[in-house]
């Protein structure tokens, strides 16, 4: 499998929720589970069925977590030495040139991304159109409502 770019503060917050599934989330799940064993009849007992899919669903999390961190590349962009171009993990500034609206959206890889938060996954048309230019630089996308066409007015590592 290939490996998939991380951010710094991706990798963090995935292994935060980990040890909390791992180490809060797994423990009570047990205990819920040991509870509703004590109540009698499984068959027809909705509070251990209850905590057996909501273990199904923990287990499946700490998983996939695993999974994405073994197959992380971490890219820490303050180490990088991009030379005021646009690169993974970089933050950019960008104008509309149309309506004037002003924007800035961190680049970031698929697992991170969330636009409300101005994190765009790398793989996103805007990003991958502006992987490569520099500030001063006119980007155009072809978005579902047209093409679009944004001056990158700054680009920060952090």
């Amino acid at each position: 499998m290939s490996k998939v770019p991380l951010t710094v503060r991706g990798a963090e917050k995935l292994r935060e929720e980990l040890n909390r599934l791992k180490y809060k989330e797994r423990p009570r799940i047990t205990e819920a589970i040991a509870e509703a064993r004590a109540h009698g009849d499984l068959k027809e007992n909705a509070e251990y069925h209850a905590a057996r899919e909501q273990q199904s669903f923990v287990e499946g999390r700490i998983q996939d977590i695993e999974s994405k961190l073994a197959n992380a590349q971490v890219i820490d962009v303050t180490q990088l030495n991009a030379g005021g171009k646009v690169v993974f993990g970089a933050t950019v500034d960008l104008v509309d040139e149309n309506s004037g609206d002003e924007y800035s959206y961190r680049i970031v890889g698929e697992d991170e991304a969330d636009i409300k938060a101005g994190l765009i996954s790398v793989q996103s048309p805007l990003a991958r159109a502006m992987v490569g230019k520099e500030e001063g630089d006119i980007v155009t996308v072809e978005a579902p409502g047209g093409t679009r066409e944004y001056e990158i007015v700054g680009v920060r590592y952090e």
